[in-house]
C-alpha cells in the first residue's frame, strides 16, 4: 500500500524591530558576543520586562494579512525549561491566549492552489546561542539574541509531502517580508522553520506519530530533510517497528536526521501567566490604523496579475514571489507599453538568469525597470529581434548605457524594410536552386536553411518573421 506524508510547519520569524521585545537592547546582527545583552536579557535580579509596542503591531499586521482572529486580550506566559543559553530558566511566550488565532495562507503547490490553515501565531522572546565550533572541548554562550522578538507561526498538518511544505515555507517567507515585519534572512536566523513530519497509509484519517525536525535553515535542506525522515518512518513501520515521538536534527552533510531529544508536550513546560507582565489589550483604533496601512497582499496581487495582464497563474505566482519582483514587473509593463507576457518573459528569463549568476536581489539589479522598458519598446516596435535584444541587455548589464545608445553604437537596428528583404530573398533563392527544389519536394529542413542564408546575408539583422513570410510567399 502507498503511504502519505503529513507535514505541519512551525516558523520563527524575527520581527523587524530595532530593540528587543522586553528591553531596549539592540537587535542588530553581527555584534561581538554578549555586547547586546542587557540586564533584562540576562535576568539580573530586580529587572522587569517592558513590552515593545512595535513587536505587537507587527503581529497584528501579520494576523490581518492572513485573515486571522485577533485576540483583543492576550496573555504572556512563562515556558519553563533549562538550557545553557536561556539565562532566566524560562522563556516568555504566549500559550493559551495568543495574539493571533486561525487564518490561512494560499499556496501554489505542484498540484495547484491550496489553502493551508494557520493554528496560531504568538509573540515570544528568542533564546541565546550556544557556540561549539570555536572552543576545544567546551561550548561558549552568546546572549546577543536573548530577548530578540519572534513571531512563532504554527500551521495545521495540511501539507502533503516535502514539495508542498517548501511551497508553504516560501509563501510564508515572501509574505512576512512583503508586509515588512521580517527581513527574511535565513542565514542570519531571521526566518527559521521546524517541520513536524508523520506518515500514514493512504486513505487513513488518523495522523501518524510525528517527529519534529530542526536545523532547517534553507528551503533545499527542508525538502531533503522531510523526504529523508518520511522514508525513515515508512521503512521502520514496514519492518514492524514503531515511530517514537521525538525531536530530530537534520545533518545536511550526511543527508540524514538523527535523534536530538524526546519530544516535549505542553505540560512538560509548566506554562503559567508571567506575573511581571499585564495582559496585552489591543485597541480597535490601533487595529484599524494598521489595517489601513497594509499594502496590496501577494494573493490579491497574484490574482490581479493573472486577470489584468492575462498571465498564466504560474507566471503570476513567480512574479509575486517577492514584493520587489512584482513592483519591478508592474513598473516595466507601465513604462514600456509592451505586451505584459513579453515583460513577464524577460523578468522571469533574462533578468532572473543574470541576477542568479551574480547572486543579486532584484532591487540591486544594474538594469532598472525603466531601463529595461526602453529595451522592450525597441523589441515591440521591431527595431530589435529577440537575439539582438539579448545582446543589448548584456551590454546594459555591464554599464554601456541605455538601449537606444547601444543600438546606435553597435549598429544593431533590425532590417524590416519589406522591399529590401524581398530583394535579398530573391537573391538567396536564385543562388540556392537545389534547396528550393528540396523544399518543394517536402523537405522542411531546406526552408530553414534558406532562412539561415538570408539571416547570414544581413548579419542577423533581418526581421525573422518577415523573412519567413516572404520566403513562404515566394516558394508558393
Amino acid at each position: 500500500m502507498s503511504w502519505e506524508i503529513v507535514v505541519g510547519i512551525e516558523t520563527h520569524a524575527q520581527l523587524a524591530t530595532r530593540s528587543k521585545i522586553f528591553s531596549g537592547a539592540s537587535t542588530a546582527f553581527g555584534a561581538a558576543p554578549n555586547t547586546q545583552a542587557s540586564a533584562v536579557d540576562i535576568a539580573l535580579p530586580g529587572v522587569l520586562p517592558v513590552l515593545n509596542r512595535a513587536a505587537v503591531e507587527h503581529a497584528i499586521r501579520f494576523g490581518l494579512a492572513i485573515g486571522a482572529v485577533l485576540n483583543r486580550r492576550s496573555v504572556f506566559a512563562r515556558k519553563n525549561y533549562f538550557y545553557p543559553d536561556l539565562p532566566k530558566g524560562y522563556q516568555i511566550s504566549q500559550y493559551e491566549m495568543p495574539i493571533v488565532r486561525g487564518g490561512s495562507i494560499k499556496i501554489v503547490a505542484p498540484a495547484g492552489e491550496k489553502t493551508v490553515r494557520i493554528t496560531r501565531a504568538h509573540l515570544e522572546e528568542d533564546a541565546g546561542k550556544s557556540l561549539h565550533e570555536d572552543f576545544r572541548g567546551m561550548s561558549g554562550i552568546d546572549l546577543n539574541r536573548a530577548g530578540v522578538p519572534l513571531l512563532e507561526i504554527v500551521s495545521e498538518p495540511d501539507l502533503r509531502g516535502a514539495k508542498e511544505a517548501v511551497a508553504y515555507a516560501r509563501t510564508l517567507h515572501a509574505l512576512v517580508v512583503w508586509i515588512g515585519i521580517c527581513d527574511g534572512n535565513m542565514q542570519e536566523g531571521s526566518f527559521r522553520c521546524d517541520a513536524n513530519v508523520s506518515v500514514r497509509r493512504a486513505g487513513d484519517a488518523a495522523l501518524g506519530t510525528r517527529c519534529e525536525i530542526k536545523n532547517l535553515n534553507s528551503f533545499r535542506f527542508m525538502e531533503r530533510a522531510i523526504e529523508h525522515e518520511a522514508a525513515r518512518q515508512v521503512a521502520l513501520l514496514e519492518d514492524g517497528g514503531k515511530v517514537v515521538q521525538e525531536t530530530r536534527l537534520y545533518d545536511p552533510e550526511r543527508d540524514e536526521t538523527r535523534p536530538m531529544r524526546s519530544k516535549e508536550e505542553a505540560q512538560d513546560y509548566r506554562y503559567f501567566p508571567d506575573p511581571d507582565l499585564l495582559p496585552l489589550v489591543v485597541a480597535e483604533a490601533d487595529i484599524e490604523r494598521i489595517r489601513a496601512a497594509l499594502p496590496e497582499l501577494p494573493e490579491a496581487r497574484r490574482a490581479r496579475f493573472a486577470a489584468q495582464y492575462a498571465l498564466p497563474m504560474q507566471d503570476a505566482a513567480l512574479l509575486t514571489a517577492s514584493r520587489a519582483t512584482s513592483d519591478y514587473y508592474e513598473t516595466l509593463v507601465k513604462a514600456s507599453g509592451a505586451e505584459p507576457k513579453l515583460c513577464a518573459n524577460w523578468v522571469m528569463g533574462e533578468l532572473a538568469a543574470a541576477l542568479n549568476r551574480e547572486d543579486r536581489a532584484i532591487d540591486a539589479s544594474p538594469v532598472a525597470a525603466g531601463s529595461l522598458a526602453g529595451l522592450l519598446r525597441r523589441v515591440a516596435d521591431g527595431t530589435l529581434s529577440g537575439k539582438m535584444a539579448k545582446e543589448v541587455f548584456d551590454a546594459m548589464w555591464t554599464g554601456e548605457g541605455d538601449a537606444d545608445a547601444i543600438v546606435e553604437k553597435r549598429g544593431l537596428r533590425q532590417i524590416s524594410d519589406t522591399g529590401a528583404l524581398e530583394k535579398l530573398v530573391d537573391e538567396v533563392l536564385a543562388a540556392n536552386p537545389r534547396q528550393v527544389e528540396d523544399y518543394r519536394a517536402g523537405k522542411e529542413k531546406a526552408f530553414n536553411s534558406l532562412v539561415g542564408q538570408v539571416m547570414k546575408a544581413t548579419k542577423g539583422k533581418a526581421n525573422p518573421a518577415q523573412v519567413n513570410e516572404i520566403l513562404r510567399r515566394r516558394l508558393g
